[in-house]
């Protein structure tokens, strides 16, 4: 990358970082009381646990950014398996994210290729996984996760 595309890169991922931040009235359940007679509704948004990214090598920065700070503010943990060819960028934003105050075990650094990426579909522990990345790779990310019982979203292409 040219360094306006990496600060680029950087910058854009802080930007979902400062909106994470104000998400925790987002996470609010909701009430209605009397919609009909005798009915009254309520919906609760509960933290799933251990969630999962899987990022590629074109924003090293930016795709982890935009998935652990989203999880954690919303209660879970994130194992995050950066590109095998670029994972540098990742082990600062988790060294930072340590200095800035996040718990031990929080955010969580895999490194691999294939194999780390079917342990992180077939580990029950797993509940769901975000992949950013080429269409062949989320096709397979999304049958393999999904037939374990995760909730994965894939953005192909």
């Amino acid at each position: 990358k040219t360094l306006p595309d990496a600060r680029g890169d950087v910058f854009r991922g802080l930007e979902v970082c400062e909106h994470a931040c104000g998400m925790t009235s987002l996470l609010m359940g909701e009430t209605t009381e009397n919609l009909a007679a005798n009915l009254d509704t309520y919906s609760y948004r509960q933290p799933l646990g251990v969630t999962a990214a899987i990022c590629p090598f074109n924003f090293p920065a930016m795709i982890p950014l935009w998935k652990f700070t989203m999880s954690c503010t919303a209660g879970n943990t994130m194992l995050v398996k950066p590109s095998e060819k670029d994972p540098g960028a990742m082990m600062i934003l988790a060294r930072l994210a340590k200095e800035a105050g996040m718990p031990d075990g929080v955010v969580n650094v895999v490194h691999g290729a294939h194999d780390t990426v079917n342990f992180l579909c077939d580990e029950p522990r797993v509940r769901a996984i975000s992949f950013v990345g080429g269409n062949e790779a989320g096709k397979y990310i999304f049958a393999r996760g999904t037939a374990n019982g995760k909730r994965v979203q894939s953005n192909l292409g």
